[in-house]
């Protein structure tokens, strides 16, 4: 690796800040294949920690050539991801490698505050190229909710980086117009799984404000390769007197300039006291969604989306071609 001092942290061409550094262990980097799939497997059970169950027995391959990483797969189908307070774990997030290597030869404790990224003092740094990546998930089980994920990306740049506390790992360096990133990705729910899934949170959430949800049922009716029709019926009950239904309807929308716009907002009670209640927030909820989010302009240069369709049926498919 080339002394950090020699060779600083890329500039990124849009001012953003670098992505934090992913680390992957003890110095030195990996120079083989199985060496780097077990780091890979650490660092993603660090990540989860308690969350995910069947991680271990996820397959996971990866290939190297001196800095680069010409290929690596990782296959998470029948993996079980858990909200953090079924898991037993605290809802803080954590970052990979971090509690179960304190005290270890080559790691050092991380401060005790809630930001447990690992931002170390960079010693040495070596530029590298991920040229292949392929993620894919038949089926990853995510709070009770099936997703099918299929994900390949070609020429990511990185750095490898050591720290001052004897760790390595990656750091990713912004994709930009002269190296574009090249892929696809597609994700599918099923629909009836996802309606499940958002009671289920809507209720806990509900709760505790002291509102109990009796019913929810959730449609999404496509309305094209890149709008849907969103409508929400649901019945809740707080306390003894109170019960109503309350109705929701949405329209989105993705044009091919990826901007994502909401219309036609309505939430509407038949119990005057709840559709009160919602006059007060109809306000703010029309002035937030009066405007359009450029999710292009929020990407690098190097990302170009030449394709992205949302299919309504039985699942919901999202799909996106990058060029």
């Amino acid at each position: 690796m080339t002394d950090a001092a020699q060779r600083p942290a890329p500039d990124q061409p849009t001012g953003r800040p670098a992505p934090d550094p992913i680390p992957l262990g003890s110095a030195p980097r990996p120079a083989l294949g199985a060496d780097l799939e077990a780091r890979i497997r650490a660092t993603l059970a660090d990540e989860v920690g308690g969350q995910a169950l069947g991680l271990d027995r996820a397959p996971i391959t990866a290939e190297l050539d001196g800095a680069d990483i010409t290929s690596a797969v990782i296959d998470l189908s029948g993996v079980v991801v858990r909200l953090p307070e079924a898991a037993g774990q605290p809802a803080q997030p954590t970052y990979p490698a971090q509690a179960g290597h304190a005290g270890r030869p080559g790691h050092s404790a991380q401060p005790a505050s809630g930001d447990k990224r690992w931002r170390p003092e960079v010693v040495r740094r070596e530029p590298g190229n991920l040229h292949h990546l392929r993620l894919d998930a038949h089926q990853l089980v995510a709070v009770d909710l099936p997703v099918d994920i299929t994900a390949e990306l070609t020429d990511l740049r990185f750095d490898w980086v050591e720290g001052a506390d004897g760790r390595v790992g990656i750091q990713p360096v912004e994709p930009d117009a002269d190296h574009p990133v090249s892929g696809h990705a597609r994700v599918a729910v099923d629909k009836a799984g996802l309606v499940a899934t958002v009671r289920g949170v809507a209720a806990v959430v509900l709760l505790q404000q002291g509102i109990t949800l009796t019913a929810l049922d959730l449609d999404v009716v496509s309305q094209g390769p890149r709008a849907a029709t969103l409508r929400i019926d649901a019945a809740i009950k707080k306390g003894i007197f109170l019960s109503a239904r309350v109705q929701a309807t949405a329209s989105v929308s993705l044009d091919e300039n990826l901007v994502l716009a909401v219309r036609d907002v309505q939430l509407n009670s038949g119990n005057p006291i709840v559709a009160a209640l919602l006059g007060t927030v109809r306000g703010k909820v029309e002035a937030a969604t009066s405007r359009d989010i450029d999710l292009a302009e929020k990407l690098p240069d190097g990302v170009r989306i030449a394709d992205v369709r949302l299919d309504v049926g039985a699942q919901l498919v999202a799909s996106a071609r990058l060029v």
